[in-house]
């Protein structure tokens, strides 16, 4: 049963007038995350650029309880925090964290990865702008391939990590994976993770336009555009099945899939890439290798096999 937009919290949970940057996705990720659980949690945020967002204390400019943290503690810092509320009797508040790329999958994978081994009671949000943006884009594992940043100026040369398969394999109860551009879909699997016991995760990708090089109006259409290419499913985990979200199922087929030119175009850090047939052909490959994966979690942990 998909979610009502009638029943999603009016508040603004986000002042206006914050430190983002125009057409800046953590702050569209954060307001959806906001209607998805209303007040009833609290984040841990790593260092990045949501802690600049917030605002100088004692002031926020974000309306909820926030645990700003070194960037290799998020998930060990949320778990504990997690163990601090179940030992007041308050098991019913949601403990998130809220990480960029490089808390996530370079220097707070240990903590990540031991969270999801003791299956903690945490959500666990990667928002994934694939570089280290505030501290001036540079390289992350998640960075993709081909994309420009201050450490890789001709171009990364490795594809990005995949994440959310990873989790998959640490056997945890929930993994998913959104992105701003569409933003029912990303409250949906919020709310979806709330009402699971365990450790969840969504990867969510959040197209950043100053790293990323595109007009800050384009935020979503890229998001989008990441999904129509087949380079970025949308899917679940839960709890052993594994569904294609309905978006982005029918990209399934590679002749309704848009080209893959279409998302670079925009994107200034892609400029080099544009007219080299060879970089275009081994996105296209990581394309289908992708879809590869998509096809094995289907055969082997499709809904109702879990």
């Amino acid at each position: 049963m998909g979610v009502s937009l009638k029943r999603i919290p009016k508040k603004k949970y986000l002042m206006p007038g914050n430190a983002a940057c125009p057409g800046c996705p953590e702050t569209m990720g954060m307001r959806y995350l906001k209607m998805a659980l209303g007040d009833n949690f609290v984040m841990v945020i790593p260092a990045g650029c949501s802690s600049v967002i917030q605002g100088i204390a004692p002031k926020s400019g974000i309306y909820s309880s926030i645990l700003n943290i070194v960037f290799a503690a998020g998930a060990s810092a949320a778990a504990g925090m997690k163990a601090a509320f179940e030992a007041l009797g308050r098991d019913d508040v949601n403990v998130v964290v809220w990480a960029g790329d490089g808390g996530t999958g370079d220097i707070g994978f240990q903590a990540l990865s031991g969270a999801a081994e003791r299956d903690d009671d945490i959500i666990y949000i990667c928002v994934d702008n694939e570089a280290y943006m505030n501290t001036g884009i540079q390289r992350s594992s998640l960075t993709p391939y081909g994309a420009w940043t201050t450490t890789t100026w001709k171009g990364k040369q490795e594809h990005k990590k995949n994440i959310p398969m990873i989790l998959i394999a640490h056997g945890v109860k929930y993994v998913a994976t959104a992105t701003v551009g569409y933003p029912m879909d990303f409250i949906e699997k919020v709310k979806r993770a709330s009402q699971i016991r365990g450790f969840k995760y969504i990867h969510l990708l959040a197209p950043c336009p100053v790293g990323w090089k595109f007009d800050p109006a384009l935020t979503p259409n890229l998001g989008q555009l990441a999904v129509k290419t087949g380079l970025y499913p949308l899917y679940e985990f839960n709890q052993g099945a594994f569904r294609l979200s309905p978006i982005a199922a029918r990209y399934k087929d590679p002749s309704k899939r848009a080209p893959i030119i279409e998302y670079l175009k925009p994107q200034g850090r892609y400029r080099h890439i544009l007219n080299d047939p060879e970089a275009l052909r081994r996105l296209e490959e990581y394309i289908n290798e992708v879809w590869k994966w998509v096809a094995m979690m289907e055969k082997h942990y499709g809904a109702g096999k879990g």
